[in-house]
């Protein structure tokens, strides 16, 4: 016969507010907007920076993700 034996001091997950969380979640959303500016769309004619050389950094990315870039 197996028993279940509760532990003392068990200890529970505390929960998060919204509030707390929302300034993170917002924080990592416009970093993952950010990311995907660069991979997807700065090929030097539509460059914040000038050159190419943010194009040739996420260049296996591109193909990764499926785009095309030449």
């Amino acid at each position: 016969m197996s028993q279940t034996v509760a532990l003392p001091g068990a200890v529970e997950i505390p929960a998060i507010p919204l509030r707390e969380l929302a300034p993170w979640a917002l924080f990592f959303g416009l970093l993952a907007v950010l990311v995907l500016f660069f991979i997807s769309a700065d090929q030097g004619a539509v460059s914040l920076p000038a050159g190419t050389a943010i194009h040739e950094w996420v260049h296996d990315g591109r193909h990764l993700m499926g785009y095309p870039c030449h």
